[in-house]
């Protein structure tokens, strides 16, 4: 995922309409992170002190309000990203990307929904996960390619690790915060090369892959 992607969700702001649309931005980021993406709009504008007509003159859709209100969240798994891409050690480049990856996924339910769901009526959020899935394949290509991370690992593997951690981060953030990265170290290790044994089912194809996510887009 490059800059331009999240540089990209940027809208003009009229000069007269600055304050609504920050106000709106701050009360959507509190509610999506708190309910996810499904959270109620009535409520975003009730506590952005605006009615439901002024949300919808400036974000005319909800992946609007939900794109605008996740771009610090998208900047900061980028900044994370970017540095485990650069890594020397491939494996270690691995560990640190999905380890930025989940504690971003942690910190934002809204987040963990724009990350585990597809959104197929939307360019936009098309063109970032597309962007998301290629840089999983590539650092995860990169461990492979050196021997550490097992061979037959493939993309959806990794997407089954977000939709599991999301139940996990749910149940344990008030009391256990840092639970998930336990679970994902269990994980690191099943993923390791020499821990390889035949597995008797065979990964997601990249269609129903796609499909289960739109499917969750779909569920409320």
């Amino acid at each position: 995922m490059r800059q331009t992607d999240i540089e990209q969700l940027d809208r003009p702001l009229r000069r007269d309409a600055r304050e609504s649309r920050e106000k709106l931005i701050a009360a959507a980021q509190a509610e999506f992170a708190a309910e996810g993406a499904d959270a109620s709009l009535e409520k975003v504008a009730r506590i952005a002190g605006v009615s439901i007509g002024t949300l919808y003159r400036h974000f005319p859709t909800r992946m609007d309000l939900l794109m605008a209100a996740l771009r610090p969240r998208l900047q900061e798994f980028i900044d994370g990203a970017d540095r485990a891409m650069r890594m020397d050690d491939p494996w270690e480049g691995f560990i640190a990307y999905l380890e930025n990856l989940f504690a971003v996924q942690a910190g934002d339910r809204g987040f963990n929904d724009f990350l585990s769901r597809r959104f197929p009526g939307n360019a936009e959020t098309e063109r970032i996960h597309d962007a998301l899935c290629q840089q999983i394949e590539d650092v995860l290509t990169r461990a492979q390619e050196a021997g550490r991370a097992r061979p037959d690992i493939t993309q959806g593997d990794i997407v089954n690790l977000i939709w599991s951690n999301g139940p996990i981060i749910d149940a344990t953030s008030a009391k256990a915060p840092a639970a998930w990265r336990r679970q994902l170290y269990l994980m690191l290790d099943a993923y390791r090369a020499e821990r390889a044994h035949p597995i008797p089912e065979p990964p997601m194809t990249d269609e129903q892959l796609y499909d289960a996510m739109v499917h969750l887009s779909k569920v409320k």
